[in-house]
């Protein structure tokens, strides 16, 4: 990993962190430092239109899901490996623009799991340890 990725993942976590519901204004305007306003605008509909699932375990294991426009996409927003990426999604746009081009930190389905987080707007569920592993398999095969 590269000392200006791991620089820039931990600036990304750090304004993200900052953000909250009284300060929202602020906070946006610090992740068009970071972010085009089309990821930060297709992030915040997702969070606003109630789009981020979180599924929790009995044993407190969690797993994002994000409605898309066109599918429903796995988030792992924070992978703890020493990859080039802190992140992952399975659409289509963080395969190109993240991983292929490099263009982008992460993807608006990544960061409205972020956004949703930080401001408690994640829509839980319960789900039991089978239904979380049919979950997880059904994006790897």
């Amino acid at each position: 990993m590269s000392a200006t990725t791991l620089y820039l993942g931990h600036l990304v976590q750090a304004v993200i962190g900052s953000i909250c519901e009284d300060s929202l204004d602020e906070g946006i305007d610090k992740l068009r430092t970071l972010f085009p306003d089309t990821t930060i605008v297709a992030a915040l509909d997702l969070v606003d239109r109630d789009n981020v699932l979180k599924y929790r375990t009995a044993w407190a294991r969690c797993h994002y899901e994000v409605f898309g426009s066109t599918a429903t996409y796995s988030v792992f927003p924070r992978l703890d490996c020493s990859t080039n990426v802190s992140s992952y999604c399975t659409c289509p746009a963080f395969a190109f623009a993240v991983l292929m081009s490099e263009s982008h930190l992460m993807c608006k389905h990544v960061l409205a799991v972020c956004l949703a987080e930080q401001l408690s707007r994640c829509v839980e569920r319960p789900i039991s340890d089978q239904d979380l592993l049919a979950r997880l398999t059904a994006h790897v095969l």
